[in-house]
């Protein structure tokens, strides 16, 4: 496997490949003297006796309590045991390894001061595939995820290896060849420190989105061509009076893959307009870009930004930690609510289309695209699906960034509630892949059904020919379900290529 070299901050597009197993990380040698720097500075401030927040002072409301040179490597261990707390099911492997990556890439910018050691560790977990079972749930901002992830480096806690074998931590250690790592001063505070849990997060749920967007401008595509739209709303000149180069994007993709459609050509003047699920695609899948490409942004800033707390700076003869709320992921978590958001509004409509392929009144076609009208129900449920997931997606759209709570004896008295905005917007993310999934079944289904003289578009025509590649006809003959899967999965492959 290869490894991409850590030299200079990584981007939300290596933390995605890295998290999906395509790739490890290994630092550079600049990396590595950043890092260690750092460290001296952390043992000079030890030895100083120079009074630091975590290093040897209590954490949180025990911010005041001295922590004397003997106990502070205790006070390590002992953070990343009691910060521990998860809950619930555990994260997919992707998350973690992305949340690995994030972390990796915070140290590196050398102003944590833990041991290069430290950071090979966590490196080796991503090269031998060594996965840190860490509970989804329970932690208001970032700290749990890492301190599961702590504890496996300790020998404690749970971890899978690479065929899924669940394994204590000191058993995965030794089967990994990893050795247990010894916390030293701010190692413990450091490692469950920082927004590597909405960052890894946030980047995953980038590199799965993209491709989304790409897919759900040629499944709408499909449907309006099924339709039969009046593809002036996609006109050049009248799409250019917006201001909004994403949506000029979308009708330039719009316009490639329904170009040479005889059946849209045939249908023209049929309307004044169509409804607007099926007219705005460019506007909202548009807007849905551009709240991706803010995201992005977001992601890419924090990957170079330092987030640890605190920082140390100086120099060995003249050591300085600073105290500042850099692990606060007031970006993240907003940027993350409204990308959910966003996917949300894409996902609805989206939704909308099928009701409309569904429904015999609106598209012409058999009622609810059953081969066998009457003893079949066709794609009748299927549509109830799709209503459920977006109505799910819409309960998700409450701003996690909003919900607040008070921790740590009023020492924390605002929370940015960034990694549950991240893990929300994966929800959305996977409701979305599957009402797509299930609209384009239906369109395929509804070009099988449409018994049309009129050519489709070569690339429409190319899409439904890869959708029956994996999936056949549907006749009631099966469970629907098992050909939703098949369709999720194929949207988690490369879309067909535009101009």
């Amino acid at each position: 496997m290869s490894a991409i070299v850590l030299d200079r901050p990584l981007e939300w597009r290596q933390v995605g490949a890295i998290a999906e197993g395509a790739t490890s990380l290994a630092l550079a040698p600049e990396a590595r003297r950043r890092i260690e720097a750092a460290h001296r500075l952390v043992q000079s401030i030890v030895a100083r006796d120079v009074r630091a927040y975590g290093i040897n002072t209590g954490v949180g409301a025990l911010c005041d309590v001295i922590v004397a040179p003997s106990r502070q490597r205790e006070l390590s261990r002992n953070i990343v045991m009691s910060h521990a707390v998860g809950v619930g099911p555990a994260l997919e492997t992707a998350a973690v390894r992305a949340i690995i990556a994030a972390q990796i890439n915070n140290f590196a910018h050398g102003y944590s001061g833990v041991r290069a050691e430290l950071v090979d560790a966590l490196a080796a977990l991503l090269d031998t595939h060594c996965t840190p079972e860490v509970p989804a749930r329970g932690s208001v901002g970032y700290l749990t995820h890492m301190a599961h992830i702590g504890c496996v480096l300790l020998g404690a806690g749970h971890a899978r290896l690479r065929d899924g074998e669940r394994l204590t931590g000191a058993q995965a250690l030794r089967r990994a060849g990893i050795a247990p790592v010894s916390l030293e001063a701010k190692e413990g505070l450091s490692l469950v420190n920082g927004t590597p849990c909405a960052t890894g997060l946030l980047a995953l749920a980038l590199s799965r989105a993209q491709g989304l967007l790409d897919w759900a401008d040629l499944i709408g595509a499909m449907s309006f061509e099924n339709l039969r739209g009046q593809a002036m709303a996609f006109d050049g000149e009248a799409l250019g009076l917006r201001a909004s180069p994403a949506v000029a994007l979308v009708g330039r993709r719009l316009r490639a893959a329904l170009e040479s459609s005889a059946t849209l050509r045939s249908s023209a003047g049929l309307r004044t307009q169509d409804a607007l699920s099926l007219r705005a695609i460019p506007q909202v899948h548009g807007a849905v870009r551009e709240q991706f490409a803010n995201a992005a942004a977001a992601v890419c800033a924090e990957l170079e930004s330092v987030t640890d707390n605190p920082v140390v700076v100086g120099t060995p003869q003249a050591p300085r930690a600073l105290s500042e709320a850099h692990a606060v992921g007031a970006a993240l978590g907003l940027s993350a609510d409204a990308l959910a958001i966003a996917l949300a509004e894409l996902a609805a409509m989206s939704e909308r289309r099928i009701d409309r392929l569904v429904n015999p009144l609106l598209s012409g076609l058999p009622a609810f695209l059953a081969a066998d009208g009457g003893a079949g129900s066709g794609f009748m449920i299927a549509q109830y699906t799709a209503a459920a997931l977006a109505a799910d997606n819409r309960r998700h759209g409450a701003p996690a960034s909003l919900d607040g709570g008070v921790t740590s004896a009023l020492q924390e008295d605002h929370l940015a509630h960034a990694t549950q905005a991240a893990l929300k917007l994966h929800s959305v993310l996977d409701n979305a892949r599957t009402i797509l999934a299930i609209e384009l079944l239906a369109a395929a289904q509804a070009h099988d059904l449409s018994g049309e003289r009129h050519a489709r578009a070569p690339r429409m025509q190319a899409m439904y020919r890869r959708v029956r590649e994996t999936v056949p006809p549907y006749r009631d003959d099966r469970p629907l379900a098992e050909d939703i899967e098949c369709a999720a999965a194929l949207l988690r492959a490369e879309p067909p290529e535009l101009p």
